[in-house]
């Protein structure tokens, strides 16, 4: 009898965690990953995600964090009514030189587990930005 008991219990467990709802079943997300390319160091660069509510329901962005505290997201204030598009800001400091991908969450009301998307980049010292940007720019010249 508690075997019984023990194997629905089990199953009615299995069966409410795979019926919850996901983020992906109610938001899209216009990237999942946005690279800066390479960023300069110390000047802080911004993405804005747009999130479009693809459900029936207008959708409430409780919070929204950053993998470290060098990147700032700034979440939508209002609700996302059904079909419209909100924007994510997120702020990246650009503090430490290197390759960067961070990851920044999306916590909706009512879902458990957040919406994840990236940010990559690459960092550069002044100097070393300066002449990738020279770089870069001679290349879409003509030669003549």
């Amino acid at each position: 009898m508690k075997s019984i008991l023990l194997a629905a219990t089990a199953f009615l467990f299995s069966a409410v965690v795979m019926a919850q709802t996901k983020a992906d079943d109610v938001i899209k997300m216009n990237v999942e990953k946005y690279d800066f390319g390479k960023i300069k160091q110390n000047v802080p660069v911004v993405y804005n995600f747009e999130i479009k509510n693809t459900s029936d329901k207008p959708i409430v962005v409780e919070n929204s964090w950053g993998s470290c505290g060098c990147t700032t997201p700034e979440k939508p204030k209002e609700p996302i009514q059904p079909g419209q598009t909100a924007k994510l800001k997120v702020q990246y400091n650009a503090a430490a030189l290197n390759h960067f991908e961070k990851d920044v969450y999306i916590k909706l009301a009512g879902i458990e587990q957040p919406k994840t998307v990236k940010i990559t980049g690459e960092v550069l010292d002044a100097a070393a930005y300066d002449t990738y940007a020279k770089t870069k720019g001679d290349k879409g010249k003509a030669k003549g």
